[in-house]
């Protein structure tokens, strides 16, 4: 038996071992789980909720020095019947996460895009920041994991400026609804059947219809010949008011550097071996799961990191001028890291690698590529995590 009376963990899946080990990679990192504690992050305003979480479950919450806002608890302490995660006051983030939003650096006004927002923790975040101004839109693929990031929202109330759209973020293409914020939540009355009224959840039959006719035509990753589907939009997020082909019109390249995104978060989708917590959940669900979860014929190393790539440069094309992207995966590969961003900055003449200033207290590395950050699980913490900061150039 180990440390608690807790039976041992299982011995790791042959596919993973040699993945780690072809990516020179230290197994050990997934049978220390109580090294890295678990992190929360409060909202705004509610820091005074933090001693009666204690209270509730009897240990200290630890405020983490080097990102505002965040704590750490004991690994295995369960927050989920407290009543601060059920009034909405805190949320789960590793506090690596947290880093990635952060390096972004928004501020209020700024029009953000969340290339890859499922689960929406990140999402939240970003919405915590961006504050009374600016807006967020959300993008993934997945659409039952995008209607979970909608009820994160909703249930933390951040969604006033907020809109959600099931796409591929390979292809998404359309730019903040800037030029129509001014307008957003007017009383009006709007009798035009294209006009967006204020989101509701009940769709009617028609509405209903046309979106599963969509879904079962294009596939799970097939959107480039149809609109991306919008599931959710705030009272202040541009939407309400707005015309329908107003909301699908896609910009040029000359119109996107001036109207395009202030900032643009790419946490892509990963072969996630940097995430413990993601890891050794296969220990419940049963590693006979492993194989087509992690490492089916649609996730090899160079199928997944030729994705990264195309989420990588699509959402730096839709960034305007002066803008900043992030890229970061939870990935501790160079593959998966190192090797996209520098072939990425190979074909970018307008792309700059930024160093973060913000991280020089952060328990991260450099990564191989200068500019780039690492956080190690074993050093830092936390989950492992990639992060890349970019900005880009004044076409000429």
């Amino acid at each position: 038996m180990s440390e608690g009376g807790a039976p041992p963990p299982r011995p790791l899946p042959p596919e993973l071992l040699k993945f780690l080990e072809e990516n020179h990679l230290d197994p050990s990192i997934y049978s220390s789980s109580h090294s890295v504690p678990r992190y929360i992050r409060v909202k705004p305003g509610c820091e005074g909720c933090i001693e009666e979480l204690e209270a509730e479950i009897n240990c200290k919450a630890v405020k983490v020095d080097w990102l505002p806002g965040f704590y750490s608890l004991p690994h295995d302490v369960q927050i989920a019947g407290t009543s601060a995660y059920q009034e909405g006051k805190i949320y789960g983030m590793d506090a690596a996460s947290g880093a990635a939003v952060s390096a972004l650096g928004v501020s209020p006004g700024d029009h953000v895009l969340d290339l890859c927002a499922a689960p929406g923790a990140k999402l939240c975040m970003l919405l915590d920041v961006l504050g009374n101004s600016g807006s967020v839109t959300g993008v993934d693929v997945s659409q039952h994991r995008l209607a979970a990031s909608r009820t994160l929202v909703q249930k933390y109330k951040l969604g006033d400026r907020c809109r959600l759209f099931v796409a591929d973020g390979t292809t998404f293409s359309l730019p903040p609804s800037r030029l129509h914020l001014s307008e957003a939540g007017k009383s009006q009355s709007y009798e035009d059947s294209n006009t967006f009224k204020e989101w509701t959840s009940r769709r009617t039959w028609k509405e209903r219809k046309l979106a599963a006719k969509a879904r079962k035509n294009v596939g799970l990753r097939h959107f480039e010949s149809q609109n991306p589907e919008l599931i959710y939009y705030g009272m202040h997020s541009g939407v309400v008011g707005q015309k329908r082909d107003q909301l699908y019109r896609v910009l040029s390249g000359t119109e996107i550097s001036i109207h395009g995104y202030d900032k643009v978060l790419v946490d892509a989708e990963c072969t996630h071996d940097g995430s413990i917590r993601h890891i050794q959940k296969f220990e419940h669900w049963g590693w006979e799961t492993f194989q087509q979860r992690v490492f089916d014929a649609e996730r090899t190393e160079d199928s997944l990191a030729f994705l990264q790539l195309k989420l990588l440069r699509n959402g730096f094309r839709l960034l305007k001028a002066g803008g900043t992207l992030v890229y970061s995966t939870c990935s501790l590969t160079v593959a998966q890291n190192e090797d996209v961003v520098d072939q990425f900055m190979s074909q970018n003449d307008s792309a700059v690698l930024q160093e973060i200033d913000t991280a020089k207290g952060w328990p991260c590395k450099s990564g191989r590529t200068l500019g780039t950050l690492r956080f190690d699980p074993a050093t830092s913490h936390t989950s492992g995590l990639f992060v890349a900061r970019f900005t880009k150039l004044t076409p000429r």
